[in-house]
């Protein structure tokens, strides 16, 4: 089995933008993003994601890496190999975003929840994110 997902990267004043979500009763600090779904294609994927789940329009959205290597999924009990489109994007206005100063502000109880924050590429670390392939993305960033 497989799984697509598409990620975006929106670098802002020497950070990027992440996710701190609860998933499945586990917290992952990942870049935002998600599945692709049926009949859509990858840019439309983070489009759509982007509108859902940060309530901005994603523009200018370019390619920056496709996974090549193999990766099992974290949240399936099958086996289910993770394939990681991640664009780069824009948006107009940054201060419209809605964003917490630390880890997970305001999330808790066992219903998934996500909320987003800037994290400085200059003073985080690859291990300031949960996923495997988001930590090869941030050592690209870094490079």
């Amino acid at each position: 089995m497989l799984t697509l997902r598409a990620y975006g990267l929106l670098l802002h004043d020497g950070a990027v933008l992440v996710a701190d979500e609860l998933i499945k009763g586990q917290r992952i600090t990942k870049f935002p993003g998600g599945g692709l779904e049926y009949g859509e294609g990858l840019k439309d994927c983070l489009i759509r994601e982007v509108r859902e789940e940060i309530g901005v329009e994603a523009l200018d959205v370019q390619h920056f890496y496709t996974t090549d290597f193999f990766q099992q999924s974290a949240f399936h009990s099958a086996p289910m190999q993770v394939v990681s489109v991640y664009f780069t994007f824009t948006v107009r206005d940054h201060a419209a975003i809605p964003v917490v100063s630390e880890p997970f502000t305001g999330i808790n109880g066992p219903v998934d929840q996500e909320v987003f924050r800037w994290l400085d590429l200059a003073t985080s670390r690859e291990a300031d994110l949960s996923l495997p392939i988001d930590k090869h993305v941030w050592r690209m960033l870094k490079a």
